[in-house]
């Protein structure tokens, strides 16, 4: 709720950015049930940086593509600034996550035939913005990203330092609050990394973005404000990390 004067009441003030409370989901393999998130739950304040570490296969992957709402728990809530998001019907839902989460991937996912200005358009393009204005902030966060002179360029032109670049930039295009970047060192070498790792930091203090990622990375886990490890289909903290 908002008071007479404009400003957030203390309720929403302290509120977490993402709430997710008794996260199951579970698959059927070769006859049986594989239960791999149980019961989880999760807070995110805003701007918070928070790395999800564990061992492959465990369901980092999993877990956030529900807080992404790119997948429907089987048991759970998910709420991001309050939005109780899977009660919203497909097409507004489709339309909440365009604005309010961004995504970065390991691979990229940039469109081959699209120049870099044009993937990170992509998303405002989708939102409807007009297109003066997704150019104009496209142009903008490829400065952002120290990828100025790179924007006719192609995805197959740019070096993979340079193409995950792109892709947060294009994640940062509808100016969401979240980010859930899911190994996003993983294609790198270590020194790219490292430009990675910094890059993160740089964005969340400019444009004040929360980061969920999931990582093997120690050193970029080392980076986050807090490290939670993913075991038995729930969250632990790790003890000395952040």
């Amino acid at each position: 709720m908002i008071d007479a004067n404009g400003a957030a009441t203390p309720e929403v003030a302290n509120r977490p950015l993402l709430e997710a409370r008794g996260i199951g989901r579970r698959f059927a393999h070769a006859g049986r049930t594989i239960r791999v998130l149980e019961g989880l739950d999760l807070d995110v304040a805003p701007g918070e940086m928070t790395a999800i570490v564990g061992k492959s296969g465990v369901g980092k992957s999993t877990l956030l593509h529900v807080l992404g709402t790119l997948d429907r728990p089987d048991a759970g809530t998910v709420r991001l600034d309050g939005e109780d998001v899977f009660r919203l019907p497909e097409k507004r839902l489709a339309a909440f996550r365009n604005r309010h989460i961004g995504f970065v991937f390991q691979f990229h996912h940039l469109l081959p035939e699209f120049s870099a200005l044009e993937n990170v358009m992509i998303p405002g393009i989708i939102g409807a913005l007009p297109r003066r204005e997704a150019h104009a902030r496209a142009r903008s966060l490829l400065e952002a990203v120290g990828l100025a002179d790179r924007e006719p360029h192609r995805p197959g032109e740019l070096s993979g330092g340079e193409q995950q670049r792109v892709a947060l930039a294009r994640a940062l295009m509808m100016r969401p609050r979240l980010i859930l970047a899911d190994e996003p060192t993983g294609n790198l070498d270590e020194a790219t990394s490292e430009e990675v790792h910094n890059l993160f930091t740089q964005v969340r203090e400019r444009f004040g973005v929360a980061f969920v990622v999931a990582t093997h990375n120690p050193r970029l886990a080392a980076r986050m404000g807090r490290v939670l490890r993913l075991e038995d289909g729930a969250l632990h903290p790790v003890e000395g990390a952040g």
